[in-house]
Formats: C-alpha cells, sequence, structure tokens
C-alpha cells in the first residue's frame, strides 16, 4: 500500500519558519516539499486518495505528562534529555505546534470529510486500520541535520518525515509519558477538528520518533533549537 509521510517542522509562519516535507514509502523519496500549512494539508490529502495512508508528523511535543502528585509537574518526558517539553524552547514550540496542529487537522476535515485517524501505531497499521497517522518527531541534537538550499526549517521538516519513513513498519515511541498519565494533545487537537479519533486516545501516548544522523553527512553541532 502506498504510503505517504509529511513531516511539518512547526515555527512562525509570519516569520516563514514554517515548513514541511513529503516522503513517501517504500522508497522513500522526497516527494514534495513547501513552507506553508494550505500545502501541506494538501499533499496529506494526495497521500490519502484513492485509499492510499498517510502519517503527519510534528516537530512539536504533542503528548504531556499529567503526574497525580503535585511535586511532579512540569517535569521531562522520559526520553527527552536535555529538552523537556515544559522548558525552554520545548514550552515555546509546544504552544505554536497545537494551533498549528489544529488548523492543519481541521482543514484537512474540510478537504476530506469524515477522515478517521489515530495516534496509535498498532491501529494505524492493522488491515482495517484508520488511514491517518498523527505523530511526533524529536529533531535535535545528533539528529538535528545540516541545513540545505531550502534553509534550515525545511531540512528540519525532511528530518522529521523520514525519522518515521524509514522505521516502517516496526514503529515504536523514543520518548514517553510514563511513569505518568499521558494528555495527548494531538488527539484532542484531531477531535477539535472534527475528524473521526477515538476519545479514549486522549489518555494515551502519542509516538515520538526521534531523527537520525544521516549516514556520511556530519550533524549540526548546536547544542540548541533555533529559535521560532
Amino acid at each position: 500500500m502506498h504510503t505517504r509521510v509529511v513531516g511539518v517542522d512547526v515555527g512562525s509562519v509570519a516569520l516563514g519558519r514554517f515548513a514541511w516535507a513529503a516522503v513517501d514509502v517504500p522508497s522513500p523519496t522526497l516527494a514534495a516539499q513547501g513552507s506553508d500549512p494550505e500545502t501541506a494539508v494538501l499533499a496529506l490529502a494526495e497521500g490519502l486518495a484513492s485509499g492510499g495512508r498517510a502519517a503527519l508528523v510534528l516537530e512539536a511535543p504533542m503528548a504531556v505528562p499529567v503526574p497525580a502528585g503535585w511535586q511532579e509537574l512540569g517535569r521531562a518526558r522520559a526520553g527527552e534529555g536535555n529538552r523537556p517539553w515544559s522548558a525552554g524552547a520545548g514550552a515555546g514550540v509546544l504552544a505554536t505546534g497545537v494551533v498549528q496542529a489544529a488548523w492543519l487537522l481541521a482543514r484537512l476535515a474540510d478537504v476530506l470529510p469524515g477522515t478517521a485517524a489515530t495516534t496509535r501505531p498498532d491501529r494505524w497499521t492493522a488491515p482495517d486500520g484508520p488511514p491517518l497517522l498523527l505523530a511526533e518527531a524529536l529533531v535535535s541534537g545528533a539528529g538535528k541535520p545540516v541545513p540545505t538550499e531550502s534553509g534550515p526549517h525545511a531540512a528540519d521538516a525532511e528530518a522529521a518525515a523520514r525519522a518515521l519513513a524509514e522505521r516502517l513498519p516496526d514503529l515504536t515511541s523514543d520518548v514517553h509519558c510514563a511513569p505518568h498519565r499521558p494528555f495527548s494533545l494531538l488527539a484532542a487537537a484531531a477531535l477539535w477538528a472534527g475528524l473521526d479519533v477515538p476519545p479514549e486516545e486522549l489518555h494515551t501516548d502519542v509516538l515520538v520518533v526521534r531523527a537520525r544522523p544521516e549516514p556520511g553527512r556530519a550533524a549540526s553541532a548546536s547544542p540548541a533549537t533555533p529559535p521560532r
């Protein structure tokens, strides 16, 4: 089955810091890229056309831990290392990412009414599973790509798409809300947008794929995520 993975580098639209890239599987080859949310939705819809399946991968925290005890509030997710969702760049991009995810998914619901989606890879890969997977990418550290001619944001968007595409069919998460209860911002955005998503996914972890260094290519030495 044809699969398209659209990676989104979340960032300021007004300042030109939003970018997306579409990678088609099984190649995986770069099929298209752009710098505005509307064309990102159209690329995603094209992947879903004629019975295909697609994945939308956003480079922003898309699930947060909600501990039982207040003393643990704001703690990093397991696997985030020194880039927690609740501090610095993580907190800023989370706010931008929730709004942009909601817009993208609402626009997709306009283009393809009744689209079924899931944040769970096991449901997506099931024979009769929803055609759209919603996930998160972590593009930082050694996985941060060297900027291409299209700029650093386009490079990050492609890295996000490839982080998922190159793992198929075995999708495992690199970051977890465990041991705390996950609040899925991505499932909440999808439900708000009108997509067909099981409500119980509000309480399940989101798949987080970490971008890996490209073979034979040096990763950026910058320790911090560029401003968005």
